[in-house]
């Protein structure tokens, strides 16, 4: 799951529901219309309407994912994963009271469900509640079987960056490459992180390989390969990275700030 987070020239608050959304999404089945079978299991028939109502968020259908919802609350009005789809929507549609009211609720069901408490910590984060996404975060973390869990390193890392603990953010991110070496958003904060602090070397050697995974650079990595690309003397590297920057994002507020700092 890959999002490009901006450089700290301003808030990257609406970088992190992405990627954290995304995780409520996976496994969604196709959409149909039929009904169920009388033999089918009240187990299955629930699962099955939260599995299209998610499929219909993934789609901002929302008439027919609150449909598949309502019916699932018929078979179990306290199911967990019904609340947290609800929060899902009224988030999507800006109605946040009654988003973070579903997603208290979801959590209150059941406190051990990661995907919960991971999409709440999205909202928090849009939110700028930086603190109570990274509260919910530390809990996602200690779920070992947690599906999505280098990602919540990865966002726990994102939101110790709003909380200004650089220290914090950077074992997060360690975190997250542990599991997943290849994570784009990890390498690049920390080789961020490590340029910001005059540790130009390992910066150099976690955007290398940065740039090994990724097939196009973002408007952020390439302004940080330009400044990696200064200090070094690496001229053919600074205008390689300068022109795909200006041709690429030329209205993006990296750009901007390498032409006021240029």
């Amino acid at each position: 799951m890959v999002f490009n987070v901006p450089i700290r020239l301003k808030s990257c608050a609406s970088q992190l529901p992405l990627l954290l959304a995304l995780t409520a999404l996976g496994g969604c089945i196709s959409t149909t219309t039929g009904g169920f079978s009388e033999d089918a299991s009240p187990q299955r028939a629930l699962d099955t309407r939260v599995a299209l109502a998610r499929d219909y968020i993934g789609t901002r259908n929302w008439v027919a994912a609150k449909r598949n919802l309502e019916l699932a609350i018929q078979i179990d009005d306290d199911n967990a994963e019904i609340y947290e789809a609800f929060a899902l929507i009224y988030q999507s549609t800006g109605e946040y009271e009654l988003a973070e009211e579903n997603f208290k609720k979801s959590i209150r069901l059941d406190g051990k469900c990661s995907r919960c408490r991971n999409n709440y910590a999205a909202f928090l984060y849009s939110q700028e509640r930086y603190q109570e996404a990274e509260k919910q975060l530390d809990y996602v973390i200690q779920d070992t079987l947690y599906s999505g869990r280098p990602n919540a390193f990865v966002n726990l890392g994102l939101c110790r960056i709003q909380l200004f603990d650089m220290q914090g953010a950077e074992e997060a991110f360690v975190r997250a490459l542990a599991m997943d070496r290849t994570n784009q958003v990890a390498l690049l904060e920390i080789a961020q992180i490590r340029f910001d602090s005059g540790d130009y070397l390992t910066a150099n050697k976690y955007y290398g390989t940065y740039r090994a995974v990724v097939p196009q650079q973002s408007a952020r990595g390439l302004l940080l390969g330009i400044r990696l690309a200064q200090i070094g003397d690496d001229r053919d590297s600074e205008a390689s990275y300068i022109l795909t920057l200006s041709n690429r994002f030329p209205n993006s507020i990296e750009y901007q700030a390498y032409k006021r700092t240029k």
